[in-house]
């Protein structure tokens, strides 16, 4: 007589359940973002927006130009991601002191500490990395297909129109997408794992 072994139950979506846990806690940082932070996040999401859209011209100036106009994506793509890079970087920025559990302890002062703090490094360098490639991913999304000199000299002018171009909406959908994740991450940890004085505030509460 042969028995089955009963099927375990698959586990219940426990990335989407963690996505949504961040997307919930991410709100509560902005919230808890005092006058200070705002004015730097609005400081470096202007900078970003001249940063990427100076040298592409999507932003009319008499030092660049390209050969091609924008599409008419470009303009919002430009805007949504530096608003995300405003608001990552921003989450780089201290405007509070730094509070600790237990005489100043905080985590690290707890038993296996280290292993904690040395995970939630790693942790923030990958964040660090997605912002990165997706403000670099931005750049190429809304710049000029044919003044990339890397392109053209891979594909050629008649490649970077047929090739190279059609791909640019995807990328701007990918830079979104990852500078959307990293941003959110990097709230959600304010009050997950407060390190600060701002996201201490919004943790007690």
């Amino acid at each position: 007589m042969t028995t089955t072994t009963p099927r375990r139950p698959r586990r219940a979506g426990p990335l989407l359940r963690a996505c949504g846990t961040r997307l919930r806690l991410a709100p509560r940082a902005l919230a808890g973002w005092p006058p200070a932070r705002w004015a730097i996040a609005l400081g470096s999401a202007v900078g970003c927006a001249l940063l990427i859209g100076l040298p592409t011209a999507v932003v009319p100036n008499p030092v660049f130009g390209r050969e091609i106009p924008p599409e008419p994506w470009s303009y919002p793509v430009l805007a949504a991601s530096a608003l995300l890079a405003g608001l990552l970087l921003a989450t780089y920025v201290r405007t509070g002191t730094r509070t600790g559990r237990a005489g100043g302890t905080g985590r690290t002062g707890r038993a296996g500490g280290t292993g904690r703090t040395g995970r939630t490094g790693e942790r923030a360098a990958g964040v660090s990395r997605l912002g990165s490639v997706g403000g670099v991913l931005s750049f190429l999304a809304v710049g000029c297909p044919v003044c990339n000199k890397l392109v053209l000299l891979a594909l050629g002018t008649s490649g970077a129109l047929s090739v190279w171009a059609p791909l640019q909406p995807a990328l701007a959908a990918a830079s979104l997408a990852l500078l959307a994740v990293a941003t959110v991450q990097r709230l959600a940890g304010e009050v997950a794992c407060p390190a600060d004085g701002v996201g201490a505030a919004v943790a007690a509460r």
